[in-house]
């Protein structure tokens, strides 16, 4: 069983805290580590629902705010549908993957999970102005 600890980043320079997922798998898609990430975190915001959502993706029918996305109604979330959400995202470029200091581009290629992995999700900034 490996422990894969999951870093958001954003082409700004900011590096968030890290999550940690046990992977009893040696090798996964990173299809389904997206998938895994994001049920993760919908679980723990549906256990506690606080007010604001730190996601991967912006749910939908919320506004971003400082530190992640506030729901205009109080409600749970969808894994499902976020993680769809999530993989759009990964394939329009909203986000890129790296494993260790390699990049992935392709939601059904293999990656190996050695123990100490980190996966880097680097969150694509808009530059202002187009």
């Amino acid at each position: 069983m490996a422990i894969v600890t999951f870093v958001d980043e954003t082409t700004a320079g900011e590096r968030g805290a890290g999550r940690r997922l046990e992977v009893a798998e040696e090798r996964l898609t990173v299809r389904e580590l997206i998938r895994r990430r994001v049920f993760q975190e919908v679980a723990e915001y549906n256990t506690r629902t606080p007010g604001v959502f730190q996601g991967l993706v912006q749910p939908e029918d919320t506004e971003r705010v400082l530190n992640g996305y506030a729901l205009r109604t109080p409600r749970r979330i969808d894994p499902a549908a976020q993680t769809e959400l999530a993989l759009r995202a990964f394939a329009a470029n909203g986000f890129l993957v790296l494993v260790g200091d390699r990049q992935v581009t392709e939601p059904d290629e293999e990656i190996e999970l050695a123990p100490g992995t980190e996966v880097t999700f680097l969150k694509l900034v808009p530059l202002v102005g187009g």
